[in-house]
């Protein structure tokens, strides 16, 4: 590369839980900049959490977050006219940040009536292991085993 890295930029907690995680979550969920309203369904998200499981709803949270970060992840490489997925280690920012697409993602697929709802519903059946979003973390892991012979084809 011939410029330097970009400065990492600092990213203020929320004021609700004053967690740095809730506020890239929520930045991640944000649609045409409408942060307050993503803030909002969020927060109403973990109420409905709380009511469901009786527990501290961001714990909760985390570990639903916890339970759909993937650990590897598949790249395509192309050796000699053959392309093969090469299984390999994702770097912590992107992992979390991999889990966080994934559990909005699914969220919006939910047939619940409100946002709050369908990303309560997501968390907490990503709580329990369960859920598409789990889903798509099981079947991730599956194909890098399933390709573990070609990992020493690594970049």
């Amino acid at each position: 590369m011939r410029k330097s890295k970009p400065k990492k930029r600092i990213i203020l907690p929320d004021p609700k839980y004053n967690d740095v995680l809730v506020t890239k979550f929520v930045n991640n969920m944000m649609l045409a900049g409408k942060k307050s309203i993503a803030f909002a369904a969020f927060y109403n998200a973990m109420d409905i959490v709380a009511e469901k499981t009786k527990e501290d709803p961001i714990e909760t949270w985390k570990k639903a977050l916890e339970n759909v970060t993937p650990k590897v992840e598949v790249k395509s490489r192309r050796i000699g006219g053959a392309t093969f997925q090469i299984p390999s280690e994702i770097r912590p920012s992107r992992k979390m940040s991999i889990g966080m697409k994934a559990l909005i993602k699914f969220a919006r697929k939910r047939h619940e009536k409100t946002m709050a709802e369908k990303l309560a519903g997501e968390i907490v059946s990503a709580h329990k292991e369960e859920g598409a979003a789990f889903k798509r973390k099981e079947e991730t892991h599956r194909m890098a085993d399933a390709n573990k012979a070609f990992s020493h084809f690594r970049f």
